[in-house]
């Protein structure tokens, strides 16, 4: 698979069914992490991989009420950094910017190797620190859910869910967020 088609095939799917979490695909994705690039090359982020079952059942605890697909989840990647491990150019902080760099190629990778990995904002950072044992200079910035689709549509999935689940959401257009030699708004940009 190309790179062009691992980025059509990624998706945000919440229907998830249980997969085996080998020692070679966590090689694979923190090698992905690893390769990704940074300001001065300082990688100032850390991963913490979560499969051992009982740890996952604690990771629930930190969950919101909209994220209990992620329940199904047979491994999650809390992602975290802090700020001074990476660039501060006047009040340019890179540390966020790098990190989603690595997040990135972690769900690519995940994605040519079969399995879904969605990023989610719906935790409490609070009960990851305490869980995982995250010192608390570090900003928790995002966990990320990864398992393996299925086309059978988890009940727990709310209205809207379920309809991402079987349709891509629209993007938006190009002209909305696109712009040459200069930055403009239009006024409908519809």
């Amino acid at each position: 698979m190309n790179v062009d088609q691992i980025i059509k095939k990624r998706r945000a799917y919440r229907s998830l069914i249980p997969v085996k979490i080998t020692d070679e695909i966590i090689d694979k994705l923190t090698h992905a992490a690893q390769l990704a690039p940074s300001c001065f090359n300082n990688q100032p982020w850390h991963f913490i991989f979560v499969s051992n079952k009982k740890k996952l059942t604690e990771m629930h605890e930190a969950l919101s009420k909209g994220n209990k697909w992620a329940y199904d989840a047979s491994l999650i990647i809390a992602t975290c950094a802090k700020k001074d491990d990476d660039c501060v150019i006047y009040d340019r902080e890179y540390y966020l910017f790098d990190t989603g760099i690595a997040v990135g190629f972690i769900i690519l990778q995940a994605t040519e190797l079969g399995l879904v990995a969605h990023p989610i904002a719906g935790y409490s950072p609070k009960k990851v620190r305490e869980i995982l044992k995250i010192p608390d200079q570090f900003n928790v910035i995002t966990l990320i859910i990864v398992g393996k689709h299925t086309d059978k549509i988890n009940p727990i999935l709310s209205e809207k869910q379920k309809k991402r689940e079987t349709k891509r959401p629209s993007r938006k257009p190009l002209k909305s967020f696109i712009y040459h030699n200069m930055f403009k708004l239009e006024e409908n940009n519809d």
